[in-house]
């Protein structure tokens, strides 16, 4: 028990270092935990790491997309439903079906059913690979909006594909007819238990007296329940968990109240989320030798070129699918039309994003060994280091290329979306002449008898006239975007000044440390304004 704890806690710090070294060499660290977890697995006498997929399903697969459906924005996600059902669904089902009538003819004793199961492990591409890459490049918001969208769902399409192709091979019998009525009640009945689990949830924050740390809790239990629920029914617990994260996303507002609640909850969601980011993407690497000790009769050379087969079949399909899925619908629609038109360079990047991951290598772990008391699963072993080399060329090959596609193509923005820091600043103008409208119509009486209502009047006309004159100065720019870079430059700058001065005050001691945290921590939601997210 102490060893396993100490292998655990060892490999933990491993990860944390190898993240460190991965942002020191600008490498996205789901590529990098990849190739590090194979070095490491191949050093002489480091243990072998064997990986229940129950677990990963378990632990790892519900908070992940929970977190990721958080985030999604349900706006964006509606307008674009087509492209990312088109992506989700019909390129699922697309890359199964071609991986499985090319598997049956490349791999002797093949089956079909085989072929499909194989498709469906391999056709789901991973979203925390190709967000990670993507992370601090500049890439269209409609680009983002489609991957993250797609990457909602697709697991479930594929999960679905796979659950029928393996009752095809155990039982040898398979009814089209049958697999599609249980395809849609599957997913639709997974909705609908996550909506449900979602209203309660939703009642449970709202109307109970929670804490903030009650808050928190619940949020993390909420994916676990959703899918454990939705799984015990034979329904789709991925759609459940997807369904109740954006419900609970969209409603967040009325349930979160208070800025405490909320800052604790993105402390705790970031480090849970970056620790199972990290530690899957290692624990992928470490898989390989006992992937390999498995092949049996087929050599690894065989089952390096099978692998290099189906990589090449799931990329060149995802290419081919989506110049057609991005340009067709806008021959046959007027309304489809008046956005934007994508080009070629925006299906490039989506396309060339399809990353494979964790979802596949858990899927095809997932495989039992045995077919019956009598007989093996056949080919279980070659579908799984298939699974791994396709993992292997899609993540490194492509995830390493992607960054040089986008510098090539030198995309901009698609669609008239206004730059963040002018966004933040028509919103806080919003929000203040709110607040001095309300005070002049509910509080005049307050204004003349107390100083710090007049003063806090004063402070947000301030602020209104200041914001103003930021967005004026940004339409007059003549170089506007070297000018941002330099007030951004020399805002860091200040702040970076303004902490070692706090550390100075906390040393002579004349304040509380609580106040000196208070004054730190609006420094970070200064800083945040400007870097957004990518420090975290």
């Amino acid at each position: 028990m102490h060893e396993d704890l100490l292998l655990i806690l060892g490999l933990l710090l491993i990860v944390m270092l190898l993240v460190m070294l991965a942002q020191r060499i600008k490498i996205a660290y789901p590529i990098f935990l990849v190739l590090a977890g194979l070095g490491i697995s191949l050093i002489p006498g480091v243990p072998v790491l064997k990986l229940d997929p129950e677990i990963i399903f378990l632990i790892f697969l519900p908070p992940l997309l929970y977190e990721a459906a958080w985030y999604t924005s349900w706006n964006d996600f509606w307008k674009w439903k087509r492209t990312i059902g088109l992506l989700a669904f019909g390129l699922v089902f697309l890359t199964s079906i071609v991986v499985a009538f090319a598997s049956q003819a490349l791999i002797p004793g093949f089956t079909l059913a085989m072929g499909f199961l194989l498709g469906g492990i391999v056709s789901p591409p991973d979203a925390i690979a190709a967000t990670t890459v993507l992370k601090g490049l500049k890439v269209p918001k409609r680009t983002i909006a489609m991957l993250e969208g797609e990457s909602l769902i697709n697991d479930a399409s594929s999960l679905i594909v796979f659950r029928f192709a393996l009752a095809a091979v155990m039982t040898g019998v398979f009814s089209m007819q049958e697999a599609t009525g249980q395809f849609f009640l599957v997913a639709g009945m997974g909705v609908v238990v996550g909506i449900v689990g979602a209203h309660i949830f939703y009642a449970i924050h709202r109307f109970l007296p929670t804490t903030p740390a009650i808050d928190a809790a619940l949020t993390v239990m909420t994916p676990y329940i959703l899918f454990l629920s939705a799984e015990h029914f034979h329904y789709s617990g991925v759609m459940a968990v997807v369904s109740g994260g954006l419900f609970m996303s969209f409603r967040s507002h009325e349930i979160f109240k208070t800025g405490t609640t909320r800052i604790n909850m993105t402390g705790v969601w970031n480090t849970l989320i970056f620790v199972m980011n990290a530690l899957v993407f290692v624990l992928i690497g470490l898989e390989l030798p006992d992937i390999i000790n498995g092949l049996g009769e087929t050599s690894v050379m065989e089952g390096i070129k099978y692998g290099l087969i189906i990589s090449l079949i799931v990329i060149f399909v995802r290419l081919l699918w989506i110049y057609p899925v991005a340009h067709v619908p806008r021959w046959f629609s007027k309304k489809i039309r008046k956005d934007p038109s994508p080009g070629w360079k925006n299906p490039l990047i989506i396309g060339w994003a399809g990353m494979r991951g964790v979802v596949s290598l858990a899927t095809a772990l997932s495989i039992p060994v045995m077919m019956n008391e009598q007989s093996t699963f056949p080919h279980r072993n070659l579908i799984i280091f298939i699974t791994f080399v396709v993992i292997f060329v899609t993540l490194v090959f492509q995830g390493l290329t992607l960054p040089l596609i986008i510098k090539w193509t030198k995309i901009d923005e698609l669609d008239p979306i206004l730059p963040s820091h002018e966004q933040q600043a028509n919103i806080q103008i919003r929000l203040d002449n709110l607040a001095v409208e309300r005070l002049n119509e509910k509080y005049q009486s307050n204004l003349e008898t107390n100083s710090l209502v007049e003063n806090f009047k004063n402070t947000i006309e301030n602020d209104i006239s200041q914001q103003q004159s930021h967005l004026e100065s940004l339409e007059t720019c003549t170089n506007r975007r070297n000018d941002l870079h330099e007030y951004h430059k020399i805002m860091l700058d200040i702040f970076a000044l303004q902490r070692k001065e706090l550390f100075k005050i906390k040393r002579e001691k004349q304040f509380s440390d609580d106040e000196i945290r208070k004054a730190e921590s609006q420094l970070d939601l200064n800083e945040l304004k400007i870097t957004g997210n990518k420090h975290l």
